[in-house]
């Protein structure tokens, strides 16, 4: 069953197209903008005639109204090898989960949805322009769960930016991220005229659900070396710290990039994106009106 999440907002889109979000364009909406010359605006219907009988100038003016537009939501995801991590869950599948839900939500306010996949580079084959087709979301979604990754990198990621629009747009950016800081920059900067929503997928398998101790065989999922290891209660302790310490060190990469980030570890729920959305504030734009 698809669920729903709710998600604003906080600036005033530009798109032309009605729909559910604050707007600057003039329009048939609810918001009233102010008064302008009937001839900027020529709709009688609209005649204010307080307005145009204290004009100096004997002028007629028109309420103005701005209406409600749409705004284009793009999902970015990195489809490198260690995505393909499997231990509580697939990170896919979750990766799945989180479309469907985005995909769903979207239809459902009237948004246009679309996705692109990267690893070494953006991939074609995991591309989907902006469409208010909820079938494509998911039919994409499928996709994913069948799909084995293989890139060596997801250096792909900073170069996402020719495929948006240049309509400031909300970019759902999800990856494990683990890769180097450099990367993580580089794409958040290329992102700056977006309002960027990061997904951080993890899987508990990775830093708690290990083994006490013992010998464990080490693979990086990317690069495909291997390594072997002793697994003493120290090391296993550093092991946790540094996921900790990594979590911290996001939030603070992120932050000074005025985004704040969305840590999923093993299990989705759309709930989650709801209070993300609606009691932080993850999104405050500078120029907000």
């Amino acid at each position: 069953m698809l669920k729903e999440f709710h998600y604003k907002i906080d600036w005033r889109t530009r798109s032309h197209l009605p729909g559910h979000h604050r707007s600057a364009q003039s329009g048939g909406g609810l918001e009233f903008r102010g008064n302008v010359p009937l001839l900027s605006a020529p709709d009688p219907r609209r005649l204010d005639i307080r307005a145009s009988l204290s004009d100096p100038f004997d002028q007629w003016y028109v309420r103005s109204y701005r209406q409600r537009s749409q705004v284009p939501i793009y999902v970015v995801a990195d489809l490198s090898a260690s995505l393909g991590f499997s231990g509580v869950h697939r990170k896919l599948d979750i990766l799945a989960d989180v479309i469907e839900s985005v995909a769903y939500s979207v239809h459902r306010t009237g948004d246009r949805f679309a996705f692109l996949g990267c690893d070494e580079t953006p991939r074609e084959d995991f591309y989907l322009a902006p469409t208010h087709s909820l079938g494509a979301g998911l039919d994409l979604a499928r996709r994913l769960r069948d799909f084995n990754p293989a890139g060596k990198s997801a250096r792909g990621l900073s170069e996402v930016e020719r495929y948006l629009t240049r309509q400031r747009s909300l970019v759902f950016l999800i990856s494990d991220f683990h890769f180097d800081d450099s990367l993580l920059v580089e794409t958040l900067e290329s992102l700056v005229a977006h309002a960027v929503c990061p997904i951080v997928l993890w899987d508990r398998a990775e830093f708690e659900r290990m083994p006490r101790a013992g010998i464990v065989l080490a693979q990086d999922s990317e690069t495909g070396r291997r390594k072997t290891l002793v697994l003493r209660r120290s090391l296993r302790e550093r092991l946790v710290d540094a996921f900790s310490s990594r979590r911290k060190h996001l939030t603070a990469q992120f932050g000074k990039h005025g985004a704040r980030p969305l840590f999923v570890d093993d299990k989705f729920d759309p709930e989650q994106l709801t209070e993300y959305f609606y009691h932080t504030d993850a999104l405050l734009d500078p120029e907000n009106d």
